[in-house]
């Protein structure tokens, strides 16, 4: 990379990093596009070298932290010996839950939206800031597990938006149940789903 091109994704940085910091201690509706750049340091014009508005970077932070979450979670799974895929997708939903029960900042920025959708414009759009291809690493480990998913985007659509839309209250605010109290109902959707949508791979 070249001096110039460093420069120009120092200063997309400094913008992506800046906007987080503004969402999360100001909130989004209050934080204006001068707000980030302001505080950043650019000029404005500098901002929509890199971002629509300030929903494009909104958009693109969730998608980042959520990759985030889940390439911290892939990194434990690792270090398991797990082979089952039911065991393999509660084992790091349940760390993703966890990274977020102590990150209640961050849990109220992307909870709300966490959403595929906003994950999968993300990343067909090759953004620099997304760790992980999820999806990819997904369909991977159904390969590694010697299944075949029916619709596999549709699975991992309904159990994003299961956790996304169902923890937030639990986490935060201990309503209906605690997390804990909640995980187990939480644990067993998600097995009645894949166990619909999945079945093993028949040898060639």
């Amino acid at each position: 990379m070249g001096k110039l091109d460093e420069k120009k994704k120092q200063k997309k940085d400094t913008l992506f990093t800046t906007a987080f910091d503004l969402f999360t201690s100001q909130g989004f509706n209050k934080t204006s596009i001068s707000d980030i750049v302001q505080k950043a340091g650019v000029a404005k014009g500098t901002f929509y070298l890199y971002f629509k508005d300030k929903y494009d970077v909104k958009n693109k932070l969730i998608a980042y932290k959520a990759s985030t979450l889940f390439s911290k979670a892939v990194r434990d799974l690792d270090e398991t010996t797990l082979t089952d895929f039911s065991d393999i997708i509660i084992f790091l939903v349940d760390h993703i839950i966890n990274q977020l029960i102590t990150n209640p900042s961050l849990l109220r920025f992307i909870a709300k939206d966490l959403s595929w959708g906003i994950f999968k414009s993300a990343l067909l759009s090759n953004d620099e800031h997304i760790e992980t291809d999820f999806y990819d690493r997904y369909l991977t480990l159904a390969k590694e597990c010697n299944i075949t998913i029916s619709n596999p985007e549709i699975l991992l659509f309904m159990i994003i938006e299961l956790v996304g839309s169902s923890c937030y209250n639990c986490i935060l605010y201990n309503t209906p149940l605690t997390i804990k109290e909640y995980k187990p109902y939480l644990f067993q959707s998600i097995r009645s789903m894949i166990a619909a949508q999945v079945k093993p791979t028949l040898p060639v």
